[in-house]
């Protein structure tokens, strides 16, 4: 009933039991349905504020602008667990350095909200005649954080770098000072890291899924055609991977389970039979 400051959206999430939302910005249909915008982007055009919501009132109570320079700030993770006030939010790029982020907000002891800038992730120097025509001038390849996701448990956060070719983990145990757990590399631009049973894997790791138990992630690898175009020009195909989780942190390619979809296909969002962690939300803490 009352928007706001809100004029773009992407990805959203609620905790019913405290009776709020949170909302992230990607852009504006002519800004992604044709591919990127280069104009628009180092223009800071695309979406940079998180905006928090009273779902009874259906009203915007907060908006945080990350700051401009946060270009595409999508997926929205907060804690599973309904009696905390968390959460974190990935920025594709900041235009500033070509750096990947991931924020966390919380609600503070006044009941305002609160972002701050928890992990960068930094691009990587690459000679342009390797890259395509949209980095070339850059020579460099951006983090490009497409996806985010945290465990059922809510200790690890995983981040798809799609232009680099990584997914990374992070024990989050103290959302406000992540840790590097572990990593892998797979495709990626400029790289094309195979898949360790020797297939390739195109693009680079995209939307990603962890099971309830958290011993396995998955991942696919297609963002948007039309961007999967211009980023990966010539490259085509659908694959999904699954990494085994070691106790106590670290990641590993499952050499056994690799999908090759049929040609013309690409493979994009994940759900698991039986609950996964980026749809399962609950009134109750476990016990």
């Amino acid at each position: 009933m009352d928007r706001g400051e809100q004029d773009k959206h992407y990805d959203f999430w609620w905790n019913l039991p405290q009776d709020y939302m949170v909302s992230s910005e990607w852009g504006l249909p002519p800004q992604f349905e044709n591919g990127l915008v280069a104009e628009d982007l180092l223009s800071n055009k695309y979406g940079h504020k998180i905006h928090f919501w009273d779902l009874r009132a259906r009203k915007n109570i907060q908006t945080i602008d990350l700051g401009a320079n946060h270009q595409m700030a999508l997926e929205i993770r907060p804690a599973h667990d309904p009696t905390k006030s968390y959460g974190f939010c990935g920025v594709v790029v900041d235009t500033t350095n070509l750096q990947g982020a991931i924020f966390t907000w919380w609600r503070g002891e006044d009941g305002t909200w609160q972002a701050k800038k928890t992990i960068t992730i930094d691009p990587r120097p690459e000679k342009a005649e390797n890259l395509p025509p949209l980095l070339q001038g850059f020579e460099a390849v951006p983090p490009l954080v497409t996806d985010i996701d945290l465990s059922l448990d809510d200790k690890y956060l995983y981040v798809a770098c799609w232009g680099l070719g990584e997914l990374h983990q992070y024990d989050v145990t103290d959302p406000l000072a992540p840790k590097l757990a572990g990593k892998v590399a797979l495709g990626g631009i400029a790289r094309g890291t195979k898949h360790p049973n020797g297939k390739e894997f195109v693009y680079g790791p995209q939307m990603v899924e962890i099971s309830r138990d958290g011993k396995r992630v998955y991942w696919t690898n297609s963002l948007y055609s039309t961007w999967d175009d211009q980023f990966y020009p010539g490259q085509e195909g659908g694959q999904m991977v699954m990494a085994d989780v070691a106790e106590g942190g670290g990641i590993t390619l499952n050499k056994d389970l690799y999908i090759d979809f049929p040609k013309g296909l690409r493979a994009h969002q994940i759900r698991l039979e039986g609950g996964d962690c980026s749809t399962d939300s609950f009134c109750y803490p476990s016990a």
